[in-house]
């Protein structure tokens, strides 16, 4: 999650912090890798039902160009396979997260979006 985490540094993990409402869209969340079951922190990209396209760097959520501030130098977000673009729909109950290192995160983008009961919270600074 560098640049805006950093490693061997210390978070809060706020575990109630989804028991009244939904995660958000540009949450830090901890969740459960779908592949092995793994601790990751990600950011959520896209929510339940919304449609993310990824086009020559740009990142589109319901056709609208994402603005990611939080992204160092305005970095590109590529799709995997080198593809120039890949499109997805989220599905229900589901969340598209990405790592704030793009170049360097393995995500949404390669194991598909996480389901709700695999997000454990969100992540405080």
């Amino acid at each position: 999650m560098y640049p805006t985490l950093f490693d061997n540094s210390n978070y809060w993990l706020i575990r109630s912090s989804y028991l009244g409402h939904l995660p958000q869209r540009t949450d830090i969340i901890a969740a459960k890798d779908p592949q092995d079951g793994s601790l990751v922190v990600k950011r959520i990209i896209a929510l339940p039902g919304e449609s993310i396209y990824l086009n020559h760097g740009a990142v589109y959520v319901n056709g609208q160009l994402l603005h990611e501030a939080y992204l160092r130098n305005q970095t590109p977000t590529y799709a995997y396979e080198k593809n120039e673009s890949e499109f997805f729909v989220i599905g229900k109950d589901k969340y598209f997260v990405m790592g704030d290192n793009r170049n360097n995160s393995c995500d949404s983008r390669t194991f598909g979006a996480i389901p709700r009961k695999s997000i454990l919270g969100k992540v405080i600074d």
